[in-house]
């Protein structure tokens, strides 16, 4: 078949390699089609005789748009495309076209499925290491770095027996054992692997894909397609890759087009970059330690090298795009990432080298900030008909806020990049189910699991969000022990008020049950087969029925039939580990639509493309770029003698990604100080750029986005909020007085009126810490049953109680082990005070419990125990889990409970327990020297024995009396308000701090007026 003259003659005219580089500036999609439209297009066919080799999917709708533009501005209504092949990035997991990879290539060995190889390598490590061997999600971890590492050496087409070589064994003894140990363990392991391959006859898919690669180079030198070929954009400097390019070079229908390939760099310049892969002498290493790796021209200088193409040999591509920048703009990118030897030239360089127009750079405060800063530079952008932006950011949470905040104008946009399966919608409902399985039904991830946006268990939303509130109410405080029995418990004593509660609960734990009684170990295949199933029971079809769960879908048939194959057994406890790491590796790409001229791209989903405005954001170090990760298994010495590059190569890679951006008519430049770990760094690449721009750098600052954030996160500046002070009705005042709240009343009257008049009560966390009110509610618990028990049986066991009483009250197994010992020496102590005693218990909790009238007012209160003492009168005792309050708190009026306690006795207001008071004791559950089982102690909150300050005995009721009087006449049958927190040294709760807006008018408090 013959071409037109114009293809034969203009491709085929000269020899050598035919290498050529689309300038940064030019924009190299649109300056392709360009050039290779009037290059290759025929009258009757178009382009459909041409084949355009691309680096992944990504490139080819990138390329594909850029025809369409083409072909749109010629006015042309449309023609035949070129054939696309995709090379496959291996970073976003691509597979060769079917080019590239045809049915029965020279009966290269099949490749091995990636999740295969992962469980396998864990299964031999396992038996490699043996009793050393780390267990569960560490282990599947340390086969996921294995095969990371045995990817990076494949990719350099390095075999297993090159690390048995004598430059890799000669540098064993000047590394740690570290590194010493875990190189004999990859060795040993990468052995165990090929053999297993060889009984698979199978091989890895790096191996597949560089035969693939050497099989194409083979069969098109040998025979050269009568059909032209370019391969477009490709810079993978991979061994075998870089050979199949060299032959598209020399084919004669053949070109290699390369992207910002550095042609004005000087050659000084050039030979400052390094080795780069071309070893000086024989037997030298290709990379040398000051080679510079994290330049972004250096991996185009390693596949040139591969190649066998020297740059002069490399032609400049004269056509542009439509959104193409000023030439100027490559010189002052080419300056701007010299290396450290040749940046002093930064000091002599022209204006016109140095000319960075149409850059801007923006800093914010923070993330968020940026974020929104960013939106409205979008937003503005698309103000302008045909008018094309592009967010690029490998900061993914920067990325998803900037979304959200187009999002509020109506402007649809995705995340190109992605997001983690673990962090979608059904990702995450998979992982709440294993969640609650290794938790043992765990409060917080069962309200999580059962309160997931597509959780419904096959009810109406409503309804089951009705019953769902229910449990919810009934779940917080300190965590129950593990299981479903005791939240059937719960659901029993809620479901008298709570109609269908008990029916919805049955459906739940059904669909519960079998998770919770997993085995400790088991097989992989069979815990996520039941995870699979209590995920589908709650959420139905809605599961699998958006982009995530159909990924969630493969994901989950694949892992379970490989695992069920590898026999893969796991410990029950470590399923939500193994599966969140494998799930944040795989990435959930939107589909089609969104804004069709707003694009947010990750790094590599970035490379190629083109727009009028590009912003590349989260330009700090760490971010952009990325921190350099040394391989977890092998020395950098050793990686450098097997002849890999370093671990910034990278970073190169993400310079290139910014130089790329660079070449759009307008950038701008964006970071922000802070991030949520605190000061950020600026990115090199950034500060490179301000010292490029030397004192024109305020001229490139981007301020009005930044204004314009701001404006719109500013308010007008609220008025000063003064010390909360409320005034309720006379008949809202009209409320009785409790012991402990004549305490409140007088210390803080806010508290009082929160809890007592607005019957506002605090809501305990989920899971909350057991704390001293929880510890008391026990303590007097048993306390009281062990006091009734005694009335049959004088030596009741209380420990035998007390087990009773946390079975009762759900307490963790944990909880138990760490505060039954101290609880159960603390009532073994009251156990003892009370059978040495020559008092009488009267009464206890309930019984105890009396009141009496003052001045019209019901006061009311319930002693934890009264005793009656020599002599007739009664000693009035209250139980503390913690340390009780000093003489000093009683003389001030903060507490007045033994008080107010004791002027119900004296007014004959305990009916069981009638008498005089004559002591008043707090009996303290705390740590104590003098106690014979380490804990409890008496204390009587007066002036008696060796103290020198508090209240006499004799004057605790009359002071009492007189606080009380006092706050009925201001508060209760007064119109005083209830002032917020006028005491500081009351010790008060936190409970209504948020209430009272306590931060906003405490510090400005000593301004107000006494």
């Amino acid at each position: 078949m013959l071409l037109p003259r114009r293809v034969t003659s203009r491709v085929a005219e000269r020899s050598g390699p035919k290498v050529f580089s689309i300038a940064a500036h030019r924009g190299f999609a649109d300056a392709l089609v360009a050039g290779l439209v009037p290059r290759y297009h025929e009258p009757d066919y178009g382009l459909a005789r041409l084949t355009l080799l691309v680096p992944s999917a990504r490139a080819r709708r990138t390329i594909g748009e850029a025809f369409i533009r083409h072909f749109g501005a010629d006015g042309k209504a449309g023609m035949l495309m070129p054939r696309m092949a995709v090379v496959g990035d291996l970073d976003l997991d691509e597979a060769l076209g079917a080019m590239l990879d045809p049915l029965g290539a020279e009966n290269i060995p099949r490749a091995v499925d990636p999740t295969r190889r992962w469980l396998t390598l864990a299964r031999l490590l396992e038996e490699e290491l043996g009793e050393k061997a780390p267990r569960g999600a560490a282990l599947l971890r340390l086969a996921r770095e294995i095969a990371a590492t045995m990817d990076r050496l494949l990719f350099e087409e390095i075999e297993p027996g090159d690390l048995m070589q004598d430059r890799v064994l000669d540098l064993m003894g000047d590394l740690a054992g570290h590194w010493q140990d875990s190189l004999v363990t990859f060795a040993r392991v990468q052995a165990r692997w090929r053999s297993r391959l060889d009984d698979w006859d199978a091989v890895d898919a790096a191996t597949r894909r560089n035969e693939l690669f050497r099989h194409a180079a083979r069969r098109w030198g040998s025979d050269p397609p009568g059909l032209p070929i370019v391969a477009a954009g490709v810079t993978s400097a991979a061994p075998a890759l870089a050979a199949l390019l060299r032959v598209v070079s020399e084919m004669p229908l053949g070109a290699v087009v390369l992207p910002d390939l550095d042609l004005s760099m000087d050659d000084a310049v050039w030979e400052e970059l390094g080795r780069a892969g071309a070893a000086p002498e024989p037997g030298a290493a290709p990379f040398a330690r000051d080679d510079a790796v994290s330049h972004p021209q250096y991996h185009l200088k390693l596949l040139l090298n591969r190649m066998g193409v020297a740059r002069a040999e490399v032609r400049p591509w004269h056509r542009r795009g439509e959104t193409a920048a000023p030439p100027e703009r490559s010189h002052a990118i080419s300056a701007l990432f010299l290396p450290p030897e040749a940046s002093r030239r930064w000091i002599d360089l022209s204006p016109d080298k140095r000319r960075l127009t149409g850059v801007r750079i923006m800093q914010t405060a923070t993330p968020e900030e940026e974020a929104q800063a960013v939106a409205l530079l979008v937003r503005e952008a698309l103000e302008m008909p045909g008018r094309r932006v592009a967010v690029i950011t490998p900061d993914r949470a920067l990325a998803r806020r900037i979304v959200n905040h187009l999002g509020r104008w109506g402007i649809l946009s995705d995340d190109s990049a992605g997001r983690p399966l673990s962090h979608t919608a059904a990702g995450r409902l998979l992982l709440l189910a294993v969640e609650v399985a290794s938790g043992g039904a765990a409060p917080v991830a069962l309200t999580a699991l059962l309160m997931h946006p597509l959780a419904s268990g096959g009810h109406d939303r409503r309804e089951w969000l009705a019953h769902l509130r229910v449990l919810e109410r009934a779940l917080r405080g300190p965590r129950p022990r593990e299981g479903l029995a005791p939240l059937s418990e719960l659901v029993a004593d809620k479901a008298r008020h709570n109609p269908g509660l008990s029916a919805w609960w049955e459906g739940v734990e059904s669909i519960l049950r079998p998770l919770l009684e997993l085995e400790p170990e088991l097989p992989l295949a069979d815990a996520l087969e039941a995870a699979v199933a209590a995920a589908g029971a709650l959420a139905g079809d809605a599961l699998w029925a958006r982009e995530d769960g159909r990924t969630l879908a493969r994901f989950v048939e694949e892992l379970t039939l490989i695992a069920r194959e590898a026999g893969t057994v796991i410990e029950a406890a470590q399923l939500n580990l193994i599966l969140r790491d494998a799930m944040d590796e795989i990435a959930v790409r939107p589909p089609w639509g969104g804004h069709g001229r707003v694009a947010i791209y990750g790094l590599i989903e970035s490379r190629m493309s083109r727009t009028d405005l590009a912003i590349c954001a989260g330009l700090n170090e760490g971010t952009w770029p990325g921190r350099g990760a040394v391989d977890a298994l092998l020395a950098p010495p050793v990686l450098r003698s097997l002849g890999v590059p370093g671990a910034d190569f990278r970073i190169g890679l993400s310079a290139h990604d910014l130089a790329g951006a660079l070449g759009a008519p307008e950038v701008v430049l964006s970071r922000a100080a802070r991030d949520e770990g605190g000061p950020a760094i600026p990115s090199r690449f950034l500060l490179r750029v301000q010292a490029l721009l030397g004192d024109l750098g305020d001229s490139h600052r981007e301020t009005r986005a930044v204004e314009w954030a701001r404006a719109l996160m500013r308010s007008e500046k609220a008025p000063h909020y003064p010390r909360p002070a409320p005034k309720p009705t006379q008949e809202q005042r009209a409320v009785d007085i409790s012991a402990t709240a004549l305490d409140r009343l007088l210390g803080d009257p806010f508290q009082f009126y929160a809890g007592q008049i607005m019957r506002l009560k605090e809501m305990e966390p989920i899971e909350d810490e057991p704390g001293p009110k929880w510890q008391g509610i026990v303590a007097h618990a048993i306390l009281q049953r062990w006091h009734e028990a005694r009335r049959q049986d004088p030596e009741v066991n209380i420990a035998a109680l007390m087990g009773v009483v946390m079975d009762e009250q759900n307490a963790h197994p944990v909880l138990r082990a760490l505060w039954e010992p101290r609880l159960s020496a603390a009532l073994e102590w009251v156990a003892q005070e009370v059978r040495a005693s020559d008092r009488e218990v009267l009464a206890v909790e309930e019984d105890a419990a009396g009141e009496f009238t003052f001045e019209g007012v019901r006061i009311h209160g319930k002693p934890d125990r009264i005793d009656r003492i020599p002599g007739g009168g009664v000693a009035i005792v209250d139980y503390k889990s913690g340390q009780p309050p000093s003489a000093a708190q009683v003389e001030k009026g903060f507490a007045l409970q033994l008080g107010v306690l004791g002027l119900i006795a004296e007014a004959g207001g305990f009916a069981k327990a009638p008498g005089h008071p004559e002591a008043f004791e707090y009996w303290s559950l705390g740590k104590s020297d003098k106690s014979p089982t380490g804990f409890g102690y008496i204390e009587t909150p007066l002036k008696v024995g060796r103290k020198t300050s508090g209240l006499l005995p004799e004057e605790l009721l009359p002071h009492t009396e007189a606080k009380l009087r006092q706050a009925l006449r201001d508060y209760i049958r007064g119109d005083a308000p209830f002032l917020a927190r006028p005491n500081p040294d009351y010790p008060g709760y936190a409970s209504y701090d948020q209430l009272m807006r306590l931060a906003e008018w405490l510090p400005r408090s000593d301004e107000e007026p006494q």
